[in-house]
């Protein structure tokens, strides 16, 4: 176990550099160039920038030299800071891209946590519904909801509910994440926390079920198809214990799988949702930073999300021993 961890470490070490490579290339091409946008906001306000001003703010945000040469150094330079965990200094928000990290990934954290625990427990238990109750009036309610979570975008059905709940109806705020024109503190801050990120819990719990449970169906069906599961009924074993000692397990294996993108999910923020409903997370600011050209946070924010996505792997993987025996990690 230890030695495969140790190998798994070091491949992914590799993975990440390659990655870090691929972002600063790709991010360097990028069409939006901040300092230009910054350059013209003061020409729209009357004042002239002269072309020292311009080098020299190119120099200062290590955007002087656009050659190969230029490129490779600025993303040594980079690198080095990376290993340093300095992910550099934000463009647009002007502090340490770590600390707007940090303080806008709570919230998407918490969005994103709860509703992946209402997901499983919605998903997972009507897909083996479904598959338990082939061609039944569940398994067809079960293959309408996975339509809808598969087809419906997320940008339409979030302003549908907030269109029906907040504006129509008036139950749950529209937008925000608290009410700013009421001081609230305890358990009336908390029920305003929840009174505002219903909806949105909401939207990104319907629409990501359906894949869950389609997931959990189609596993569910070749499992209980299997000739061990046979072996089991004829035992004279209950339904009960074939379907969830027998059965359910060996589903396990694929949902574990699913697993490896889970923990980058948890923090990434859903960044069409907070943009639907205005909500400070990690996902809203990203966009906006990469719509404004803000190339040290892109590429900090790109990297978090890289390691995060190499240690679901790896957690992943060695969940397989856990959920299954026969699994021997090498």
């Amino acid at each position: 176990m230890l030695k495969y961890i140790i190998k798994r470490l070091a491949l992914s070490i590799l993975i990440l550099l390659g990655v870090s490579l691929i972002i600063y290339f790709l991010i360097r091409l990028m069409p939006v160039d901040f300092i230009q946008d910054k350059i013209n906001a003061i020409n729209q306000n009357g004042a002239t920038v002269s072309k020292e001003t311009v080098d020299a703010m190119y120099e200062m945000y290590g955007l002087g030299d656009d050659s190969f040469i230029g490129i490779f150094k600025g993303y040594g330079n980079w690198l080095l800071a990376l290993l340093k965990f300095d992910l550099g200094t934000s463009f647009v928000y002007g502090v340490p891209v770590l600390d707007v990290i940090f303080k806008h990934m709570g919230i998407s954290f918490a969005i994103a946590l709860i509703a992946t625990i209402f997901e499983f427990l919605i998903a997972i238990p009507l897909g083996i519904t479904a598959a338990i109750h082939q061609y039944s009036f569940r398994d067809y309610f079960v293959t309408v909801l996975v339509m809808i979570g598969i087809s419906l975008p997320s940008f339409f059905f979030g302003q549908m509910l907030k269109d029906v709940f907040a504006l129509k109806l008036g139950w749950f705020p529209a937008s925000g994440l608290i009410d700013a024109t009421v001081s609230n503190s305890g358990m009336a801050l908390l029920g305003d926390y929840f009174m505002h990120m219903f909806i949105p819990i909401l939207t990104i719990v319907i629409l990501s079920i359906g894949a869950r449970m389609r997931m959990t169906r189609t596993n569910m069906l070749e499992v209980m198809n299997s000739d061990y599961i046979r072996t089991a009924r004829a035992k004279g074993l209950k339904e009960s214990v074939v379907i969830n000692k027998h059965a359910f397990r060996n589903t396990l294996i694929p949902l574990v799988t699913s697993l490896a993108g889970l923990l980058p999910s948890l923090f990434s923020g859903a960044i069409i949702t907070e943009q639907v409903f205005d909500l400070p997370g990690i996902g809203k600011m990203a966009l906006d930073a990469m719509n404004r050209g803000d190339i040290p946070f892109i590429m900090g924010y790109n990297m978090f999300l890289a390691v995060l996505s190499v240690i679901g792997i790896l957690l992943a993987d060695l969940m397989y021993a856990v959920v299954d025996p026969r699994v021997k990690l090498e």
